[in-house]
């Protein structure tokens, strides 16, 4: 087994800076893939809908197992309680319930 550690990388499309973290390295490995992402998750997202390709974070399906149609699924804007970025997030926020982006759902999640 691979150890892993976070890497630095920079987008391909915007330049920016995004970290790979260990734990996504692993994903990666188990589900085969070899090769390093090269564009940052905004960029991805952004790819993937200007190709009109949807991920399973951003749609919701209905239809026949034969040709299900795709809807986007309504996104509600937020501020992440930990970072204090703006974002957009598939429910309504309520108050009292802490608020994510991604980034930090994400390194929350990959703690327990």
């Amino acid at each position: 087994m691979a150890d892993f550690t976070d890497m630095n990388i920079t987008c391909r499309d915007c330049g920016s800076t995004f970290i790979w973290t260990a734990s996504e390295q692993e994903f990666y490995q188990s589900r085969g893939f070899e090769n390093q992402p090269v564009r940052c998750r905004d960029c991805r997202n952004r790819r993937k809908a200007e190709r009109g390709v949807a991920s399973s974070s951003s749609v919701a399906y209905s239809g026949s197992a034969g040709g299900s149609t795709h809807r986007p699924r309504e996104m509600f804007p937020a501020v992440c309680d930990e970072c204090g970025k703006e974002t957009q997030v598939p429910f309504q926020p309520t108050s009292g319930k802490p608020v994510y982006c991604s980034d930090c759902f994400e390194r929350r999640r990959s703690y327990r």
